[in-house]
């Protein structure tokens, strides 16, 4: 091979590894734009719900619209859909009870879970999934929930990064716009779990 066809080569050899590094370094932020750096076990979840970044679709298998956005001083919650039929003392990790939207302009977006025990259940102690233990028992929130509609919760912000936290259950970053399905809540009052 002549000395010139080495260079030529040579040159597309370093064009080739170049552009290789730069994909790589600009993909970075990309894949995370799309939502927060999940454990395996959390992104096995968010795979399961991707179907729901479509809210007609979570409609259409049991999730229902409580209208109001939730906020809190802390930060928000969104818009909760609420499916009655995995309400249970025993959570299931793959299947939350509730799904956390997020109005922008004209459309809801998915931007996390929660998993909601009432303890009507009968549920017996304190559930945990994930390694994390659930909030409460605590009051309902008012004013879409009665606060005689004492709970645990537990929220998980799949594909919205929260700079609270994985598991908070506010999100600074979670915005509902000005208007009359906008409620601005307190954190509700914790309660003794029933003997």
């Amino acid at each position: 091979m002549c000395t010139a066809a080495r260079s030529l080569l040579s040159k597309l050899g370093s064009i080739v590894l170049l552009t290789g590094l730069v994909l790589a370094v600009f993909a970075v932020p990309t894949a995370r734009a799309e939502g927060p750096v999940l454990p395996p076990e959390l992104e096995k979840v968010r795979a399961a719900l991707e179907k729901y970044k479509d809210p007609v679709v979570a409609v259409r298998d049991g999730y229902f619209s409580t209208l109001g956005c939730v906020e809190y001083p802390a930060g928000g919650m969104g818009i909760h859909f609420l499916n009655l039929k995995l309400m249970g003392p025993v959570p299931d990790p793959m299947k939350p009870s509730v799904l956390l939207y997020e109005p922008v302009g004209d459309k809801l977006v998915l931007v996390g879970a929660e998993w909601f025990i009432p303890l009507a259940t009968g549920i017996k102690e304190r559930p945990t999934i994930f390694g994390q233990p659930f909030d409460g028992p605590m009051e309902g929130h008012e004013p879409l929930l009665p606060a005689e509609l004492h709970h645990y919760d537990l929220h998980v912000w799949l594909f919205k990064k929260n700079p609270a936290g994985l598991f908070k259950s506010t999100n600074p970053d979670v915005k509902c716009p000005k208007g009359p399905y906008t409620f601005m809540e307190h954190p509700p009052k914790l309660v003794p779990h029933p003997k």
